[in-house]
């Protein structure tokens, strides 16, 4: 099965989901043949039955269309077609390649995605560019038939359950026709289950729906929202115009086409007057140098090997992890890591020297993650004798 495209449905994310959409629909399609079973002389149970049995065709068509569409990726090794462009840009030395605006590296797909919102493990790939309204259309769909389904299963459980107390079979045995299937304990205790599902998808999937759509009529990811956010509080001699936001009915143009496919390439924007195609890019590289000089060089003190629930170094370490799913990096005594964020039983920052290689992380892939703070203190190579410094060669 985890040959070529399939690789995708290889996860925990979309087995979890095709089982949601292919129990909650089998039971509500059993539960409607035995409450409203579909015939001749009721026209309202052929619609019904057929509205019924409709919705796993629009779920699956755009939940396989966003995962095996993807997001869109930078091709490997791109740069601008100006070389003097790429000062605007950030580079990923990962994929060897500049990122395009409005793309960001996914350490789970391991490329630089296109226009990336976020990395969702239901589809086991991004919401991106390419398949952001398919995703879109998923959240849409997914609700409304469990919607539908639960109310066939709620009234399909009532009916059942009230017949059963008030019309017993053996007082009342001209009520117990012969049906279509056959309904007893098990499939209740079935129903109940396939109840519960359905309105959990309604609730859970439907408030991502409503997070999508706002993404869609602002033209504005959740990164972007938050580079726009530390844009606007920054200090700056100029106002921050976010350049995507074409007012709400061309943003959702730019998602929705008849075609399917979304109206940019991927790498050219259609941006707001005043701006260009490197106003947020250029604003992303001012916050990253901000970043850089507001950060702080610790020194390890104590080894830690990137566990997530590291019991050696405290209880309160382990109930206070923090609240993301960023990596934890592993780390030795006398490494040298630049901090840039900081909790009270954990620090986040990026390892630049490595005391068991001798040199520097410079030129090699960037490790970056959270350790406990008990691990590290602030490092001054002036609290060490001349040539004592576990960098000496780096600050030489």
């Amino acid at each position: 099965m985890c040959v070529g495209p399939l690789w995708r449905l290889c996860h925990w994310g979309p087995f979890v989901t095709l089982f949601l959409i292919l129990y909650i629909t089998t039971l509500s399609v059993y539960c409607d043949l035995v409450f409203w079973p579909p015939t001749f002389d009721s026209y309202g149970s052929i619609v019904n039955f057929t509205i019924l049995s409709s919705w796993i065709f629009f779920i699956l068509f755009n939940y396989f269309n966003a995962v095996f569409r993807g997001p869109g990726f930078v091709p490997l090794g791109w740069k601008p077609e100006k070389d003097e462009d790429c000062q605007y840009l950030q580079y990923c030395h990962s994929c060897k390649s500049y990122k395009s605006p409005r793309s960001h590296h996914c350490r789970h797909c391991k490329r630089c995605v296109i226009k990336m919102d976020h990395h969702c493990p239901w589809i086991n790939t991004c919401c991106g560019h390419l398949n952001h309204s398919s995703f879109t259309y998923f959240l849409f769909f997914a609700p409304l038939g469990c919607m539908h389904g639960a109310a066939v299963l709620i009234l399909t459980v009532y009916h059942q359950v009230y017949k059963t107390l008030h019309y017993p079979r053996h007082r009342y045995p001209h009520l117990y026709k012969p049906t279509l299937v056959q309904y007893d304990v098990i499939h209740l205790i079935l129903t109940f289950l396939a109840i519960g599902f359905a309105i959990g998808v309604v609730i859970a999937v439907g408030f991502l729906f409503f997070i999508q759509m706002k993404v869609i009529i602002k033209n504005e990811t959740g990164i972007e929202a938050w580079i726009k956010a530390k844009a606007v509080y920054r200090k700056r001699d100029d106002e921050f115009i976010y350049p995507y936001h074409l007012g709400w009915r061309e943003n959702m143009r730019q998602v929705f086409t008849w075609s399917g496919k979304p109206k940019s390439d991927g790498i050219i924007w259609t941006v707001a007057e005043g701006c260009n195609q490197y106003t947020l890019t250029i604003e992303q590289l001012k916050q990253k140098e901000e970043k850089r000089l507001r950060a702080i060089e610790y020194i390890v003190i104590g080894d830690y090997s990137g566990s997530w629930f590291p019991i050696t170094k405290g209880f309160c370490t382990c109930i206070h992890l923090p609240f993301t799913d960023e990596p934890r990096i592993k780390i030795n005594e006398d490494d040298i890591i630049l901090v840039t964020r900081w909790k009270k039983y954990w620090l986040y920052g990026e390892l630049v020297f490595e005391a068991n290689k001798g040199g520097n992380s410079e030129n090699k892939k960037k490790v970056r993650g959270w350790f406990p703070s008990r691990c590290a203190i602030q490092y001054n190579v002036a609290d060490y004798p001349e040539g004592k410094s576990p960098v000496n060669k780096k600050d030489k």
